[in-house]
């Protein structure tokens, strides 16, 4: 079966030689534990790549999150300022430490957190002396937010930002790595990620002394004694020494990757420009996006096809869509949660879940491959 009639994923892994290679080497030399010398590495040249100061390996974003937050000792009583246009995974660490979440909406011109909305949620709560314990700004689909206008805000009123940066590694703000600018960065190396470890991700900081801690806690909080003692709750989160070898040949590629992903952007771009109802994900120019996912629009003043019948017309075809991520203060399990729109009237990602489309993206899409969804996103539109 060729590439032209193969089933086309959304963002499944891209694997080559040099990842078999770290594997082996952490079997012959028998570090298969959560510990060893392809864990230090990666840490290592994770901090290196990423400009942070340091970095820690961990089980999932999510549990980087979550140290992230246990770090800050946010908990009962305490509010968060989280995106509202992200995986629910951003958020249930919130729920970990017992706090709650206040959601802000996304902006026109990133997609990602409104500094109008944080601005007006942030007076509010200054007023009734009830300001938030951290912002959790996200990076969505690759692309960093707004972090001068969000770090701005977080200074004048004292509260510390965390860049969840899961899926934007490789991406920029200005020239700096999505992830370095907060006092907390994370990303994830998820299996569906711009480079995978197969499960993992890591917290990094300009603050080492924080990292220890959080390496510390990621490790069952283990006290330096020869015997097993314990003083504080912690968590088994570190990253195994198989998986952070998978991570280091990744992480060699990630300039390779983000460049492939833009490519597929642009060439579904090209390909569809003469549709006026299709949008794309706009790309500010202070922000170089990975394009992690190359995420589409339909303007319903335009066209009566839907996400929906895109996404199942492409299904049809064995191509794999997904709608963009439904925004959290829409989800059951926030149901009544405080949410501050981009202004009065509007809310951005409100619009985006019920307008946008996730297409394959994966760096090792053929441009036959690339053609096949072009082609029957055309179909489905009429063109």
């Amino acid at each position: 079966m060729s590439d032209a009639d193969d089933q086309i994923l959304l963002s499944p892994p891209h694997m080559g030689p040099e990842e078999r290679a770290m594997v082996t080497e952490a079997f012959d030399t028998n570090w298969i534990a959560p510990v060893g010398p392809h864990v230090d590495a990666f840490e290592a040249e994770l901090a290196a790549a990423t400009g942070a100061g340091g970095a820690v390996a961990l089980a999932s974003g999510t549990a980087a999150l979550h140290l992230a937050l246990r770090l800050m000792d946010i908990g009962p009583g305490d509010t968060v300022f989280c995106s509202t246009l992200t995986f629910v995974a951003s958020v249930n660490p919130v729920l970990y430490q017992g706090a709650a979440p206040v959601f802000i909406d996304s902006e026109p011109a990133s997609w990602n957190m409104s500094p109008e909305a944080l601005e007006r949620a942030l007076a509010a709560a200054a007023a009734k002396s009830r300001l938030p314990a951290a912002i959790m700004v996200v990076h969505i689909y690759g692309q960093s937010a707004d972090m001068d206008a969000i770090m701005a805000l977080g200074d004048r009123y004292g509260v510390p930002v965390i860049e969840d940066a899961a899926e934007s590694l490789g991406g920029l703000y200005k020239g700096r790595a999505s992830g370095t600018i907060g006092r907390f960065g994370v990303y994830s190396f998820n299996g569906n990620k711009i480079i995978t470890t197969s499960g993992g991700g890591a917290l990094v900081s300009d603050d080492l002394d924080a990292l220890a801690l959080a390496r510390k806690l990621a490790t069952q909080g283990r006290d330096p004694a020869e015997h097993y003692q314990h003083s504080q709750m912690a968590y088994n989160y570190r990253l195994s020494n198989v998986l952070a070898g998978i991570g280091r040949a990744q992480l060699h590629k990630l300039d390779d990757r983000v460049a492939a992903r833009r490519r597929i952007f642009a060439r579904y771009r090209d390909g569809l420009a003469d549709l006026p109802a299709v949008g794309w994900m706009p790309e500010p120019n202070w922000s170089r996006s990975n394009r992690w996912l190359s995420v589409c629009t339909f303007d319903p003043a335009q066209t009566f096809v839907t996400p929906a019948d895109v996404m199942l017309a492409l299904r049809a075809e064995k191509i794999e869509a997904r709608p963009v991520w439904k925004p959290m203060h829409l989800q059951p399990l926030f149901d009544g949660a405080p949410y501050w729109p981009h202004a009065d009237g509007n809310s951005v990602s409100d619009r985006l879940f019920a307008t946008g489309l996730c297409l394959p993206s994966g760096s090792a899409l053929s441009e036959a491959q690339q053609d096949r969804v072009i082609g029957v996103m055309r179909k489905a539109l009429g063109a």
